[in-house]
């Protein structure tokens, strides 16, 4: 970054001093010669030791006139002239020998100063001595010795400037997060006939926004804020997106005292939109300037939890830094000089390029709007794996359950198994295989939802009608290892590399009988995260593994290869069989959404009590695929498969 040190532009008197002293001692011999032995070199070095520790009680110390100086009141002065740099003091070192001329000697030092974010300040300087009448080599202090453009009653300050931030963007090159407009909702004491009253209906009326377009506004302390403030004043109670405030202007508008004010502030599309992924830009908090002094003041915006936290250095750019001289007033007041001794410009932040789709990640947010309970939709590209929606939910949810989550995948691992057992030939479509209602492994045993039984029917009606008897039974053809194998032909248990974190899952091998059976429905050790299972389904629909993508700016170092090209017999029969679950099966709620929708639903065991269940839904329709999991949503037809009909419904048509 390019760097530069003005000219000076203020008068320096005390330069004028210094220059008579030198003549004289020069031409009048006021000082006795060099000892020989006891060089000036040993005097400037523990004057530069005790400049950095506040002790010169070492040095002896005259001023341009040569009178003595106490060491401690030059010590107090190097701390005063340093201003906002005291506490840290510079980096000193000697750039050469002294050059002595008679009794004169000049060492040339070399003076750096840390600022934040790891920038230095450094330049030039000289220390001049002259040799004592009682033999010693006495260092000539004045308050330019620490920088050319300094003198007495000056300090040193600090002034930051912050590099605009950058973007996340959509996949076509837009901001997520830009400037919007907002209404701060405020209110004038003077103005305020009845604040009881005022309280209450500005508290009826924030509760009638739909939650998504506003947190809920804590309103216990308004009255002391009142009161205590100026009689004119705006007191804010909360900035309301434009659509928000428009909702309840009718109600508030004409309240006694309520004020308001039109501004545009940073926001994505919604207050929900992929919360959790993007992540929050809020001031600087106090374990942030905690655990990065030299990075965060107060007052700095900070990126917080997803991609602006873990990206936040890149988006944020290059704080701007400006040494500057202020002058010590009348009444210990600092007062700016307007010379600047050093300057670092701000650099703008770099932008992160997504492959979110705006459109469909509303959908995603939209589908899960109406779930209480914690839940994620993630939507892959088939085509291409781009990740074009990541919704967590309730609300703005904070945690990234849709790339993080490891919880078991229920029955929508058939998927996974039934690719097993089709690419070793132990079915096929048509193939009977029994759906009794309970099936027995090592003692342990396993049933159906609701205890349903089939009797012998065909594999594909075991497979649509989620029959967990019928998978049990099958599991030895699969070995120990053939359910993670199958699994690992998806993209599971992946090396990924997307740019942020996320699970891949961790599917069971090599259990007891009764571990492969559990296995074989998603049930036992194997878990996933619905990112994990969308680039799964995505597999499954494409007919090879490739891994999910999101950040194409900066495009991930290593991503995962791509896979081997699956058996299309087996993907082919995997296929009908995940259209005949939306058909006839257990996702048949879906059947009139319009377009082939293919999927597998699931209800997921999640600790040692029957009735504790996740729930889930995959599958996809033309280029789209996704998972949906609800956590402790029960069966999936009441809660998941709800979720992917308000996804599915509210997707843009091609």
């Amino acid at each position: 970054m390019p760097l530069s040190y003005p000219r000076p532009h203020r008068p320096n008197p005390v330069r004028r001093v210094a220059a008579a002293f030198t003549a004289a001692l020069l031409t009048a011999g006021v000082l006795a010669g060099c000892s020989g032995d006891d060089g000036p070199q040993s005097t400037v070095d523990a004057f530069l030791a005790g400049w950095r520790s506040g002790d010169l009680q070492a040095v002896g110390l005259i001023d341009p006139t040569g009178a003595k100086l106490p060491s401690a009141d030059v010590a107090r002065e190097i701390k005063e002239l340093s201003g906002e740099f005291a506490a840290t003091p510079p980096t000193l070192t000697s750039r050469g020998e002294p050059k002595v001329t008679k009794d004169i000697a000049t060492a040339p030092i070399r003076v750096e100063w840390k600022l934040p974010g790891e920038a230095r300040w450094a330049y030039d300087r000289e220390v001049r001595l002259a040799h004592g009448d009682d033999d010693q080599w006495q260092v000539i202090w004045e308050p330019r010795v620490m920088h050319e453009q300094l003198t007495k009653g000056d300090r040193l300050a600090l002034r930051r400037d912050a590099g605009t931030r950058a973007g996340v963007l959509d996949a076509a090159g837009q901001p997520l997060v830009t400037p919007r407009p907002v209404v701060r909702v405020g209110v004038q004491p003077n103005g305020v006939t009845d604040l009881k009253k005022l309280v209450k209906d500005l508290d009826a009326a924030f509760k009638a926004i739909r939650p998504a377009l506003v947190p809920a506004v804590d309103l216990a302390d308004l009255p002391e804020r009142v009161a205590k403030a100026e009689p004119g004043a705006f007191v804010e109670v909360v900035s309301l997106r434009e659509e928000a405030y428009l909702q309840i202007k009718p109600r508030i508008y004409d309240l006694p005292g309520t004020k308001f004010q039109s501004d545009k502030i940073d926001l994505a599309p919604t207050r929900e939109f992929a919360r959790a992924l993007l992540g929050t830009v809020d001031p600087a908090q106090a374990d942030d300037i905690a655990a990065h002094p030299d990075r965060y003041v107060v007052g700095d915006m900070v990126g917080h939890g997803g991609l602006q936290g873990r990206y936040d250095e890149r988006l944020r750019g290059g704080t701007g830094l400006t040494v500057v001289v202020e002058r010590l007033a009348e009444g210990g007041k600092l007062e700016p000089t307007g010379t600047e001794l050093f300057r670092r410009e701000a650099q703008p932040g770099q932008a992160l390029k997504t492959t979110l789709d705006v459109a469909i990640q509303n959908a995603a947010d939209g589908a899960l709007r109406a779930e209480p309970r914690r839940a994620a939709l993630v939507a892959v590209r088939i085509s291409d794996s781009a990740v074009l929606a990541a919704a967590n939910g309730p609300g703005p949810a904070g945690e990234n359950l849709a790339f993080a989550a490891q919880v078991p995948p229920g029955s929508t691992f058939k998927m996974v198994s039934t690719l097993g057992l089709l690419d070793r030939g132990a079915i096929t479509l048509d193939g009977p295989v029994a759906c009794p209602k309970t099936f027995t492994v090592d003692g342990r045993s396993f049933k159906n939802s609701d205890n349903f039984e089939l009797g012998s029917v065909p594999f594909r009606t075991d497979f649509a009608k989620s029959c967990n008897t019928a998978f049990a039974s099958l599991a030895p053809k699969l070995g120990g290892d053939g359910l993670a194998a199958a699994g690992r032909a998806l993209g599971l248990e992946g090396q990924w590399d997307l740019g942020v974190d996320a699970f891949t899952g961790k599917v069971s091998a090599n259990g007891s009988q009764a571990e492969q059976a559990a296995a074989s429905f998603g049930q036992g050790t194997t878990l996933v995260s619905p990112l994990a299972m969308a680039g799964a389904t995505a597999a499954v629909a494409r007919g090879r593994f490739e891994q999910p993508k999101l950040l194409t700016d900066p495009a991930p170092a290593k991503p995962a290869p791509a896979g081997e090209q699956l058996k299309p017999e087996s993907v082919a029969a995997l296929r009908t069989m995940m259209r005949e679950v939306v058909t006839s099966g257990t996702g048949s709620a879906l059947k009139d959404v319009p377009g082939e929708v293919y999927g597998k639903t699931g209800t997921a065991e999640y600790d040692d009590n029957p009735a504790h269940t996740h729930a889930w839904f995959v599958g996809w329709r033309g280029d789209v695929a996704f998972a949906v999991f609800v956590e402790k949503g029960g069966a999936s037809t009441a809660s998941a498969v709800p979720i992917a009909e308000r996804f599915l419904r509210a997707l843009p048509t091609t």
